[in-house]
């Protein structure tokens, strides 16, 4: 037998190659982005018992949208207002968290609210009262010399600001146009001025307060130094309420247009929200992007969520 050199010597053959095919290559696509979430729909809150509902704020500590009502008539001196508690679902928690009618609680006709630490500041006729933000406990108030309406509440760190629209009996002008500000418990003028055209939703940023006129459709900016600059003129007027957003915007209503407009000074103010009855004195949950609509008329609140 003859024997192959190659297993004579355990040399393993080559096998001849084989040509495999190769596949092209995949093309890899991205996954593409999900669509945005829908925006939920407004929620609208009324029948619950709201009276003149004038201004909304959220508690970011507690989580929860306070309202100021006023009670009936925004000029009297009737102790019947009082400051509810919504939850963010629209669930009213307490509808007289703070009541004007308690034997130990003075609330006429609240309007505007700001916290600072624990204490709710709320804006009243003439006068700034002051409660506890937990327990609606009274804890003092501050008189604020020659105001006739004072309106809406800002907040600056430790410093609080408040609008007198100058407004008396009949809704005549008094000629006591005028931002106030408060510091260590001792209250001032940082402006009075009639081109301030019945002030009256007011907002801080930095050093700076923004303030909206009921009077006119004007949107100006106050500095530390008591001067007005960087009026801008809305669609429409009869303004309201003013918030700052997320991007810089502002957010203001307008009881001429039944609508709340969104724009930037230097730019365009559009309405966003329409068909709002009588909108109030606006307030802003930035954690949910809400706005919070107080319909002064219509004894509701509406929650409308923000594209972004």
């Amino acid at each position: 037998m003859v024997v192959g050199l190659a297993a004579l010597f355990g040399c393993k053959q080559e096998t001849p190659p084989i040509d495999v095919p190769v596949a092209p290559p995949v093309a890899v696509v991205p996954d593409a982005e999900p669509p945005p979430p829908p925006i939920p729909a407004p929620i609208h809150i009324g029948d619950v018992g709201f009276d003149t509902p004038e201004s909304a704020i959220h508690d970011k500590l507690a989580d929860v949208y306070l309202v100021s009502n006023i009670g009936g008539d925004p000029m009297a001196k009737d102790d019947n207002g009082f400051i509810s508690v919504v939850s963010p679902d629209g669930t009213v928690k307490t509808l007289k968290f703070i009541d004007g009618a308690a034997a130990d609680v003075k609330l006429n006709a609240p309007k505007g609210m700001g916290i600072v630490g624990d204490t709710l500041y709320v804006a009243d006729i003439d006068t700034v009262r002051m409660f506890d933000r937990v327990t609606g406990k009274s804890k003092g108030e501050i008189k604020i010399k020659g105001a006739t309406f004072l309106n809406d509440v800002a907040t600056m760190r430790e410093t609080i600001f408040v609008t007198d629209t100058g407004m008396k009996a009949g809704f005549k002008p008094s000629g006591t146009d005028a931002v106030h500000m408060i510091k260590d418990g001792k209250a001032k003028p940082l402006i009075k001025d009639k081109a301030l055209a019945g002030p009256n939703g007011l907002v801080a940023h930095g050093e700076m307060l923004w303030v909206v006129n009921f009077g006119g459709k004007t949107l100006q900016m106050v500095g530390m130094d008591g001067k007005l600059s960087g009026a801008v003129e809305l669609p429409e007027g009869q303004l309201d309420g003013v918030e700052m957003l997320r991007d810089g915007s502002f957010a203001v209503s307008s009881w001429a247009a039944s609508a709340i407009y969104r724009g930037k000074p230097g730019g365009t103010f559009e309405a966003i929200i329409k068909d709002v009855t009588s909108p109030a004195d606006i307030g802003y949950d930035l954690q949910r992007s809400r706005l919070l609509i107080p319909l002064f008329q219509k004894n509701a609140l509406e929650i409308h969520t923000l594209a972004n």
